[in-house]
């Protein structure tokens, strides 16, 4: 099994920064793609960022330029930086993992508030 542990959500001003870190631990021989989702009110979960383990990156069109994924292989910790935040950033953020033989986790989730 795997466990995701995510931090650093919280309210934040519009314009403001956050970053969230989600920390893999478990039973982990590799780890492939890490990433970040988020699901507002009444939406769909939809992909905010991903990582893969040569350290190429996608994201969200809403997010490019504002947002950064990272990752620390040595700590199987992926992170999540958010800068320039907007009301409409505000949603239930969720980190997955993906290890081996494909398999795929969920984080609990992480609230992040955009409000003045």
């Amino acid at each position: 099994q795997v466990q995701l542990l995510e931090s650093g959500g919280g309210l934040v001003h519009p314009g403001g920064s956050l970053r969230l870190s989600c920390a893999a631990s478990g039973s982990i021989f590799s780890i492939n793609a890490m990433g970040w989702y988020r699901q507002a009110p009444g939406k769909e979960r939809e992909l905010v960022a991903a990582i893969t383990s040569a350290g190429n990156t996608n994201y969200a069109d809403s997010v490019k330029g504002r947002f950064t994924i990272s990752r620390d292989n040595a700590k199987n910790t992926v992170y999540l930086q958010m800068n320039s935040l907007k009301p409409e950033d505000t949603a239930v953020y969720y980190c997955n993992v993906e290890v081996q033989y494909g398999m795929r986790y969920w984080g609990k989730g992480t609230l992040v508030t955009v409000s003045s």
